[in-house]
């Protein structure tokens, strides 16, 4: 191989070193701005490019996934003149990649004093405790303003997040004293509230248990009444069935007595008989009918001539 053979190995060489050189493969979530002869050429997205030798070349590579930026802590003055640091979080994607290259020379230099400066503006109309107290509306008026100013930088701000207010020593001191002191008197309220119901409970507690002793009362009070009304009633009934039964053998002896047809002598001897135990009693004065007198005189001379009769036979 002669000297012209080495030359176009050498030749093939360097153009195949030259073209994978120049070979780009942009990865994903990257975007990469060309410039040609020094002027803004094409954005690269994802996938294999070629540039042309020393014509070309890649300005910028660009990230096209969310960023997070933390900001140092900014010095801002309250409507009511208490100084505090605040530090900010912005949170932003890039979506132009020829205007975030050529729009502005330092673009986390501009977000991060634009965020300062947008933030003292809005503190400045809040006093301390609505600053306290107002995160979510600063975070929405400064992520609005941070959003319109960077259109023109090809930055979509999509969130702003303050992530520390920090008052001065003195404020802080008097902030956990007032907080210490809230807690207190809830803890009073809370305590009273508890007493409160308790007593309730307790009161209607003792209410229930008269309401039930009284009603157990009444139930017995009702229980014994008609206990002793069937006890009357049963020796009601009892008196009446015994005086029916006595009124039934009277009648029944009455009905014997006419079946056997007594003479008047039996008549009188019973009525007699009945009368001399009517003596027997505790009366002290008993009036005998006459029909009744002359029987008793005839009984009395029988009675008379019998005890007379044994002595004649001796």
């Amino acid at each position: 191989m002669g000297a012209i053979g080495y030359i176009i190995i050498s030749v093939i060489v360097v153009a195949v070193i030259a073209v994978i050189c120049n070979v780009k493969i942009v990865p994903q979530a990257k975007a990469y701005v060309i410039e040609r002869l020094g002027a803004y050429h094409a954005t690269w997205n994802t996938g294999v490019h070629f540039t042309v030798p020393i014509i070309d070349r890649v300005a910028n590579k660009i990230t096209l996934k969310e960023n997070v930026v933390d900001f140092p802590p900014q010095p801002v003055i309250t409507k009511d003149n208490v100084t505090m640091q605040i530090d900010t979080v912005v949170f932003f994607r890039i979506i132009d990649p020829k205007l975030y290259t050529y729009g502005v020379e330092n673009p986390m230099m501009a977000i991060e004093n634009l965020t300062a400066t947008t933030l003292r503006n809005i503190i400045g109309d809040l006093e301390l405790d609505a600053t306290l107290t107002s995160r979510d509306v600063i975070n929405s008026k400064i992520t609005h303003v941070l959003d319109e100013a960077t259109d023109p930088w090809g930055i979509k701000i999509n969130r702003v997040e303050l992530k520390n207010i920090m008052p001065p020593k003195e404020i802080q001191d008097s902030m956990e004293k007032q907080m210490k002191a809230e807690r207190e008197r809830r803890e009073k309220i809370l305590q009273a509230e508890g007493e409160k119901k308790s007593a309730i409970l307790v009161a209607e507690g003792e209410k229930e248990s008269a309401i039930l002793r009284a009603e157990a009362e009444k139930q017995s009070a009702i229980l014994r009444a008609d206990a002793a009304k069937e006890a009357t009633i049963l020796q009601a009934e009892g008196e009446a069935e015994a005086i029916i039964k006595v009124q039934e053998a009277t009648a029944r002896g009455i009905t014997m007595i006419n079946e056997s047809a007594p003479t008047d002598q039996v008549i009188k001897l019973r009525a007699l008989d009945a009368f001399a135990k009517a003596a027997d009693g505790k009366s002290t004065k008993i009036i005998i009918p006459s029909e009744i007198q002359g029987l008793a005189g005839l009984v009395t001379g029988i009675a008379e001539a019998a005890r007379e009769t044994p002595e004649v036979k001796k």
